[in-house]
């Protein structure tokens, strides 16, 4: 803050909303523990807060219980499950167009932490590569660079960051010499933050000098772009088109020209990917319409029964698993909370264990849920978009997220995916792959997306060495 005029009339603002707590502790602060606080109380919507503690707070909130209007969303099929050849090639070229004439961007959701990886730092430093262990990063990276050769534009990419690891992630880039790109094209901003409150609706502090910050879920993403002036950064080089991803996921297409040709050939303001669900309760989203509106209903929400259905064929009738992929325009971002009526994404509530202090200011560590979290989902903003649409992946091709430590979503399950994925394009190519009984790759293998990023330009490439190399152990390729 400013001056002390300033701080005292943004003490006066909590007194007023009732959460006075918040600077219970100010008479023993110091200068820079004050400065601190005011600058976080700064940043709280109090009528924002007020609203929230009203409707989620006090007020249980309500889950969809009317899933007679439910039904499973239309999707636009890949070619080889039945989907048009022809209309493919279509939206290929009208997305090849699009991008050589300079109205896409790359768009990373990229807040996280490595934690649930035991990794210490910023998720997209983690190495995620077979052969090279290149981070998240440099794979985006390398992609964006790939698409720029090949259609001659340049993609501006924005990476969403924390409070928690904004100065890290600048600070890789830099030292990487953003692995290739001009670091003019590449452009960071925070995420916003949310203030936990208790189960009355009270402002936790997470300490006697700082509020209990967290962000703001990545439906904040869209929020974040107007506030940064990111957005109208966008704009005012000519994007229309913001190809949207979150920072987990190495297979990512993150410029894919024939979803952003169905998207422009929809007039879609609003365009998602999707997979076939692997079984009825796997964990991701399920897209769905509801009374006509394209939504995404949790995997947690979703009645069994509805889980569970198969069409006559056996396939599940809910099938289309969301993955986080998006198309966005950028007139559509602007107008998220912008006078529309109703076009407002809506907040969850999430009850956690909040780390805060007691009332001698000594920290608490709760062993069960002690207070409330609210987030944004960006899926949220489908139901308000004009022709929003659906387009299948292939999980082989493009879904092998980095979530776990172990396990399903690991990083050793990513590593395999990428092996096979690289493994089937060399075969493709017509080489002999090391194999096991199961016919699973028995070598270590990376491909660049400097030399491809998909099975055609792959074959192309490839068939275009005058000297094919020897695929050894472990066998690297840019």
């Amino acid at each position: 803050m400013e001056t002390s005029t300033d701080v005292k009339r943004l003490r006066e603002a909590f007194r007023a909303a009732g959460q006075e707590q918040v600077f219970r502790f100010w008479d023993g602060l110091n200068a820079e523990e004050r400065a601190q606080l005011a600058a976080e109380a700064a940043e709280v919507d109090l009528d924002e807060v007020a609203h929230l503690v009203k409707t989620l707070v006090l007020k249980t909130p309500v889950a969809m219980d009317d899933f007679s209007g439910l039904a499973p969303a239309p999707v636009i099929a890949l070619p080889e499950h039945g989907g048009n050849e022809a209309e493919w090639a279509e939206a290929k070229l009208a997305g090849e167009e699009a991008l050589r004439a300079g109205k896409v961007a790359a768009f990373t959701v990229a807040g996280g932490q490595g934690t649930r990886l035991g990794f210490a730092g910023p998720k997209g430093l983690y190495p995620a590569t077979p052969v090279k262990e290149k981070s998240l990063f440099q794979v985006f990276a390398e992609k964006l660079r790939s698409a720029e050769r090949r259609y001659g534009c340049r993609l501006p990419w924005l990476i969403m960051t924390s409070h928690l690891n904004h100065e890290e992630t600048e600070a890789f880039f830099r030292k990487n010499r953003y692995f290739g790109l001009d670091a003019e094209q590449v452009r960071f901003f925070r995420q916003g933050r949310m203030p936990a409150v208790d189960f009355e609706g009270r402002i936790l502090l997470a300490g006697r000098a700082s509020i209990a910050l967290s962000p703001d879920g990545h439906g904040g993403s869209l929020r974040a772009l107007k506030v940064s002036g990111s957005l109208d950064w966008l704009e005012s080089l000519g994007i229309e088109v913001i190809s949207y991803f979150q920072v987990d996921n190495p297979l990512v297409q993150c410029i894919d020209p024939e979803f952003i040709g169905f998207h422009l050939r929809s007039g879609s303001e609003m365009s998602s990917k999707m997979i076939p669900k692997a079984y009825p309760d796997e964990k991701v989203g399920n897209f769905c319409l509801h009374h006509g509106k394209l939504v995404v209903i949790e995997y947690s929400d979703l009645p069994k029964a509805l889980e569970q259905r198969t069409e006559p064929d056996g396939s599940l009738s809910f099938r289309a698993g969301s993955i986080a992929i998006h198309l966005l325009s950028t007139r559509f971002v602007r107008s998220i909370g912008g006078g529309k009526p109703g076009l407002v994404l809506p907040f969850h509530r999430a009850n956690k264990k909040v780390e805060t202090v007691d009332d001698a200011g000594k920290p608490l560590v709760p062993a069960d849920p002690n207070g409330i979290k609210f987030e944004l989902f960006v899926f949220d903003a489908l139901p308000f978009a004009q022709n929003p649409i659906v387009v299948e992946t292939a999980r082989e091709r493009e879904f092998s997220p980095i979530k776990n430590k172990e396990g399903v979503d690991s990083a050793e399950s990513s590593r395999r995916d990428q092996v096979r994925l690289f493994a089937r394009w060399l075969r493709l190519a017509g080489v002999d792959v090391r194999s096991d009984a199961a016919g699973e790759p028995t070598l270590q293998i990376e491909v660049s997306p400097l030399f491809a990023t998909s099975e055609s330009e792959f074959l192309e490439r490839w068939q275009g060495l005058e000297t094919k190399p020897a695929v050894t152990d472990p066998f690297y390729l840019e």
